[in-house]
């Protein structure tokens, strides 16, 4: 007889998610208003004091089913995401070497079912992985405005040995 084994926690009893994640990332809880007309979802206010960097620039990205978008770091700015529309895995090396969690890796789901901003510091290896069945719609308010002419975005391929995460086969991108 195969003895049954207990799930681990994963949130408390509040709601809060209990797995670690680097160090910097943070996340700021986002309402979604609803009326018979539809819904309207504030993304960025700085009088929020959520982060101490300025609004300077945003874009969309939209990822289709089961692609995955990564492994990409920023040394010069940090991403500021928001999905708007869909199911997006976020996973995260923390290669940092001056940082409390330098190795961790942890991954974090942003859905429309539970808006939220994230913010992902300098210094963290990520990649982004439609886990829905539609377009993941996402929007970007990085802390520096892009450089077309140096673009501060540094890649690994999806199946690297200097990061311990491995994707199923299933998952393709770059």
């Amino acid at each position: 007889m195969i003895s049954p084994v207990r799930d681990p926690a994963t949130v408390s009893s509040d709601g809060t998610p209990l797995q670690a994640v680097p160090d910097g990332v943070t996340f700021l809880p986002l309402t979604t208003h609803i009326d018979d007309r539809g819904t309207v979802c504030e993304l960025f206010d700085p009088r929020w004091g959520w982060h101490k960097d300025p609004f300077a620039f945003s874009y969309m990205f939209t990822l289709r089913p089961n692609m995955v978008k990564g492994w990409g770091l920023h040394l010069e700015h940090e991403d500021r995401y928001v999905t708007l529309f869909g199911e997006m895995q976020i996973v995260m090396y923390d290669a940092r070497e001056d940082s409390p969690t330098k190795g961790l890796v942890a991954s974090v789901v942003l859905s429309h079912y539970n808006r939220r901003a994230m913010n992902i510091p300098t210094g963290i290896w990520h990649a982004n992985w439609n886990i829905g069945t539609t377009d993941a719609i996402t929007v970007n308010f990085p802390t520096k405005p892009y450089d077309h002419d140096n673009p501060d975005k540094y890649r690994l391929p999806l199946d690297t040995d200097q990061i311990p995460f491995t994707f199923p086969p299933s998952a393709k991108g770059w």
